[in-house]
């Protein structure tokens, strides 16, 4: 407990709860509540206007239009455009991650799990379609590196790999590499996004999660006298 003293008198106590004081959050300032929200809105109409023109095409000038804000207030927070395009991918790719987690995490059973991180990644991929395909069409420093995509997705991978390992375990599957297994989940459905992207396929994403789902879980199910992976 802390006693206030002011000018020789005792004030009342106040106490003081260290553990509490830890604990408790740092309020964000106006500016910092500000900032984020103006980098916020930079991010989407610019999201927006690489969508409509492609990254070469989608000048400043636009994205400023879009966001409802002056040009020189995108510099204030960005110092290029291809920094906002990074942005914009770093931003993308956290809620994707963020989703891909919750969603596995709801979901009960190795089956269902497995079936809510393809649905998951699937689905954001045909909401941002027109963005995807500006990703994967980029070259240079502007394209995601393999080990740069691998960081992104490693802790729903790994979530992944935990529900496979444990279902190993109780015997609910065959025993398999589960990381291993894990990963090639993540690229499989990788590769049904860029398929559906360069096909500009209409199929419902929910049907190629069934698709993948269909095909991945034979190769983990119990059989008798099958060889481990």
């Amino acid at each position: 407990m802390v006693i206030l003293v002011y000018w020789g008198v005792i004030l009342s106590p106040v106490p003081f709860d260290p553990v509490e004081s830890e604990a408790r959050p740092l309020m964000k300032s106006k500016q910092q509540v500000v900032s984020e929200f103006r980098r916020t809105e930079i991010v989407d109409a610019a999201r927006t206007v690489f969508a409509r023109h492609g990254f070469a095409l989608g000048i400043m000038d636009e994205i400023a239009k879009e966001a409802g804000i002056a040009k020189g207030t995108i510099y204030l927070y960005f110092r290029s455009k291809t920094e906002v395009y990074k942005a914009v991918l770093a931003h993308d790719m956290k809620a994707l991650k963020g989703s891909t987690l919750e969603r596995i995490d709801a979901a009960t059973g190795l089956r269902d799990k497995i079936g809510a991180f393809t649905l998951a990644r699937l689905e954001n991929a045909e909401a941002r379609k027109e963005f995807f395909r500006i990703m994967d069409s980029e070259q240079g420093s502007l394209t995601m590196t393999r080990s740069q995509y691998r960081e992104f997705l490693r802790e729903p991978v790994l979530r992944l790999a935990a529900a496979i390992e444990k279902a190993s375990r109780k015997g609910e599957i065959r025993r398999v590499p589960a990381e291993k297994i894990a990963w090639l989940i993540a690229d499989m459905t990788r590769g049904t996004i860029q398929r559906r992207l360069i096909e500009q396929s209409e199929t419902p994403p929910a049907e190629d999660s069934r698709f993948l789902l269909n095909f991945i879980w034979p190769s983990l199910a119990l059989k008798p006298d099958s060889p481990e992976l």
